[in-house]
């Protein structure tokens, strides 16, 4: 469902599209948000003939990664932040798009974003008085809700490291393999949200105050710490799966082991028993009353002789 936010004279109401079709950009901020999939969003951005063809045709595309690009007195914004939990669906962050000129903010998303509400609350409190200000705090917010949840996929990592440098645990694998995918997605849209963050903040609009220039640098600033510690949570994810690998590989020969040792204990009791075993005649003391057990003690003897072989070359602690 569209929105209509007018700020003027230091306060900030929500109107109607024909009220604020009348607004003036010199004197008053007018904040329109679109839902793309709800709205008729070529009908109204079709009222704001200040807005160019090309500009309207990016903030209506689907697939979208964080850019800035100035057009003339205006610019065209995208950005990507966590998405609100009914729009959680394919990729974890939600792309928000943004037309910025003098007076006048428009934005669309096609999955609402999760500080969306945190927006809207400080917009109808005043705090946002100029695009500059809106795109500065939507900037901000978005890192603030991503910080914590970097900082939780490290210290996801963390505590599987642990348990597979001291444990020797093998039971970590899916959760690394989903930690490093989850840690490439954030990735994929916060590297290019660092660089267009940083272009929006050099662009000359007259638009953008020094104040919003620097929550724009430091909303870039932590842009790319955010990047540096997704390098780093998925090299150490890379590193924690083959080490994972190494000791699933590990046990697997020790298991293999052990069954080499039971197959050579018991390859020459089996050759004993197949020899005499054939139903052929000559066969040695085959009418004695003790050959069954002489062949029993003889095997156990044997078997044990092998066995006490493997302790004393210390095989079974290979």
């Amino acid at each position: 469902m569209s929105r209509f936010f007018l700020h003027m004279g230091g306060t900030t109401r929500e109107a109607d599209l024909p009220a604020c079709l009348t607004h003036d950009p010199a004197h008053e901020f007018l904040w329109v948000h679109l839902d793309g999939k709800s709205d008729d969003v070529d009908g109204i951005l079709a009222q704001f003939a200040d807005i160019p063809p090309p500009a309207v045709a990016a903030l209506k595309a689907h697939e979208t990664r964080p850019r800035s690009a100035q057009f003339d007195e205006g610019a065209l914004v995208n950005m990507r932040g966590l998405g609100a939990p009914s729009a959680i669906d394919g990729d974890p962050l939600v792309s928000i798009r943004f037309w910025a000129q003098r007076g006048l903010v428009v934005s669309l998303s096609y999955r609402e974003l999760g500080v969306m509400d945190r927006l809207i609350a400080r917009m109808l409190a005043g705090e946002l008085a100029d695009p500059g200000d809106l795109l500065s705090a939507t900037a901000m917010e978005i890192t603030d809700a991503l910080d914590p949840e970097i900082a939780d996929l490290g210290d996801a990592l963390d505590g599987i490291e642990s348990s597979v440098l001291e444990d020797g645990s093998t039971v970590e694998r899916r959760k690394v393999a989903q930690l490093r995918a989850q840690a490439i997605a954030y990735r994929r849209f916060l590297a290019p949200q660092r660089q267009a963050t940083e272009r929006l903040m050099t662009m000359p609009a007259n638009w953008l105050e020094p104040d919003d220039r620097l929550h724009l640098q430091e909303a870039a600033d932590r842009c790319a710490r955010m990047v540096e510690e997704l390098e780093s949570v998925r090299e150490r994810a890379a590193l924690t799966h083959e080490a994972l690998t190494d000791l699933r590989a590990e046990h697997m020969n020790k298991q293999a082991l052990v069954l080499a040792i039971v197959a050579l204990i018991f390859l020459p009791l089996t050759f004993i028993t197949g020899l005499i075993g054939m139903n052929v005649a000559g066969i040695p003391f085959a009418h004695e009353p003790w050959a069954f057990w002489g062949v029993v003690a003889f095997c156990v003897v044997t078997g044990g002789g092998v066995g006490i072989w493997f302790k004393a070359t210390r095989w079974l602690q290979k």
